[in-house]
């Protein structure tokens, strides 16, 4: 009898722990898929219908009609007028937050707040986002002029000055690699995309502490970078200046300076000046 009722209250503990982790499964699965939708609309970087998401992330429409729903309900997404989906409120308050834990980027908005005001110009700190330059943080200049890569862009790494920097710390063969997987031709066509040219550059700009584009991603727009390197000397991001391409021709080496001297002084107040 007791050997009986010890088999039985072990097969109701192993169907319990069998159920216990289809749930679990469930729930990633569920995690998972939300995750899809919200990556394809901050990849996309625009409002989008729920068809759309469900032929990107290769999910039935009825499953994301129900996930957009809750994550609207939660302010994770936001339903616009027409019925396209954008990232909701909620996500936002959680950025604001992670970057006030983020004592990098408070060292280096300050500084970026500081170049700003010496050079006159917008200035932009950038990272790496796999095969993309993605803008981090950005202070608008006192000019008129515009520019077109605001907070959360992503621009092919080939395209910029910073792109080229994110990855000049890595071996010769791994540059070449990566640009021959994500070199993309850029609007104006004045982007280079031969592979072993841009590791080259990449390579040199690195060594050199600053890499000068003009007009290669946007006409008439020139962006002078320098890297910021942790204690291994890796390359984490960079501290640019976006101005007019004139600009650069005629006082190029008024602006090298000082945003080299920035990049250098954040590397400094974060401690990692001994790369």
């Amino acid at each position: 009898m007791d050997a009986k009722t010890s088999s039985a209250d072990l097969s109701g503990e192993a169907g319990s722990e069998v159920e216990a982790q289809g749930a679990r499964r469930t729930r990633v699965s569920g995690i998972d898929r939300a995750l899809q939708v919200i990556d394809y609309l901050y990849e996309t970087g625009a409002p989008t219908g729920a068809y759309a998401i469900a032929k990107a992330v290769k999910a039935p429409l009825s499953t994301v009609y129900v996930i957009i729903d809750d994550l609207v309900e939660k302010n994770m997404l936001a339903r616009n007028a027409d019925g396209s989906i954008w990232l909701g409120a909620r996500l936002y308050h959680y950025g604001l937050a992670y970057a006030r834990s983020l004592d990098f980027m408070s060292v280096a908005t300050h500084e970026m707040h500081d170049l700003c005001r010496q050079a006159g110009e917008t200035v932009q700190v950038c990272g790496r986002d796999g095969d993309y330059m993605l803008v981090l943080a950005m202070a608008d200049g006192p000019s008129h002029y515009q520019v077109a890569s605001r907070v959360g862009t992503r621009v092919p790494l080939n395209w910029t000055a910073s792109g080229r920097l994110l990855v000049g710390h890595l071996a010769e063969a791994e540059r070449i690699e990566l640009f021959k997987r994500c070199a993309r031709t850029s609007p104006t066509g004045r982007a280079e995309i031969d592979a072993r040219t841009l590791s080259d550059s990449a390579g040199k700009a690195f060594e050199e502490r600053l890499s000068i584009q003009v007009a290669e991603s946007d006409y008439a727009v020139a962006c002078i970078a320098s890297p910021v390197c942790d204690r291994s000397g890796e390359c984490v991001a960079t501290i640019s200046i976006v101005l007019p391409e004139q600009k650069v021709v005629s006082d190029g080496n008024h602006y090298t300076e000082h945003v080299r001297a920035s990049a250098q002084r954040i590397e400094k107040l974060m401690g990692w000046r001994n790369h």
